[in-house]
């Protein structure tokens, strides 16, 4: 059993099933369900779905095709995970998303919006057609499956 309440239940299992598809094994990037109960419970943390339809809370029943959870301190927000499932990739859902969570973010008064990724990650460069600009590198902070170790790249976005 999980620490969410009753009512996030079907959020959290929404979540999973996007995780579970998105995220290749090989990175090590996904989130197991503990890490994302225990997320979702603190108050600083944010979650947004979206339907295939780019509806942002999708009724009971209906498919998720992606989310973003984030944690917000004071006036700075990181987003913490970000994943549209494979099927519904390449329709505008992820830039969608993006900017919902951004525009959420900026009307409770967020001023700075941080993430990390991997240095091959092919959403940088949605990120980057958002504002995201490169502040550092955390040299081979990922450990891939085999062994192989990837740079972290760290972004910001100034929404004020």
């Amino acid at each position: 059993m999980t620490g969410v309440p009753p009512e996030m239940q079907d959020d959290l299992d929404r979540i999973m099933r996007v995780m579970e598809c998105a995220f290749l094994p090989h990175y090590g990037e996904a989130w197991n369900r503990r890490q994302v109960s225990d997320s979702l419970v603190l108050t600083s943390s944010r979650y947004c779905l979206i339907t295939p339809d780019g509806l942002f809370r999708p009724a009971d029943g209906e498919v998720t095709a992606g989310f973003t959870l984030s944690r917000g301190l004071f006036d700075e927000e990181e987003l913490l995970l970000f994943a549209i499932a494979p099927a519904y990739r390449g329709q505008g859902l992820g830039r969608k998303l993006l900017c919902h969570c951004i525009e959420q973010a900026r009307a409770r008064g967020v001023r700075r919006m941080f993430l990390e990724m991997r240095k091959d990650n092919p959403a940088g460069a949605l990120y980057a057609s958002l504002g995201f600009r490169i502040v550092g590198v955390r040299p081979q902070y990922y450990r891939l499956s085999g062994g192989e170790r990837l740079d972290a790249i760290s972004q910001e976005l100034v929404l004020v």
